[in-house]
């Protein structure tokens, strides 16, 4: 782990509610050479993977992936929640501790083939980038890998994604 890095997040306990120990990352996107060296860092791994494109999850993922994504020279796709893409698209359900959601991607967005890095800014329980996962599949893309800004370890959402690779460059075990 960057313990530079992971000094600039600042752990709020209980939100959104008890028991929960939230990261926020705001005060490393909001440090110029904090989020500049994670973006460059992170760039660096993937250079020479010829990606043809980031796929970013909403919200904070589209901080990261856009940066990302940027620095690799590569296109931009975002996977959002239901009803906020304006064409048509491929969507996947998945469960959640109390009911379902659902995350779409343009149906035009990907050709079989393309070589695409997923990338989150966090990885908790895994159950969105594992969705993600199974959507990019149908669309006959080529995970190169997962990849986060930060990892909470203890929650394992690795176990749930390792088979196409995880990358994350600050991990916590809180």
């Amino acid at each position: 782990m960057s313990t530079r890095l992971g000094s600039k997040i600042i752990n709020i306990p209980d939100f959104p509610k008890k028991g929960i120990q939230f990261k926020d990352l705001s005060t490393l996107f909001s440090d110029s050479a904090a989020f500049q060296e994670a973006i460059d860092l992170l760039s660096h791994r993937y250079i020479t993977k010829k990606i043809d494109a980031v796929v970013s999850i909403e919200a904070r993922g589209f901080i990261v992936g856009a940066a990302l994504a940027y620095k690799l020279g590569t296109g931009l796709i975002i996977a959002r929640k239901p009803a906020k893409l304006p064409r048509k698209t491929v969507s996947i359900s998945y469960a959640l501790e109390y009911g379902t959601d659902s995350i779409e991607i343009h149906e035009d967005a990907i050709r079989p083939g393309m070589k695409i890095l997923l990338v989150d800014d966090l990885l908790a329980t895994g159950g969105t980038v594992s969705a993600a996962l199974k959507l990019l599949k149908t669309m006959g893309a080529d995970i190169v890998e997962c990849c986060f800004l930060v990892e909470l370890t203890a929650l394992n959402g690795r176990g749930k994604v390792k088979e196409e690779g995880v990358f994350s460059l600050i991990q916590f075990d809180d």
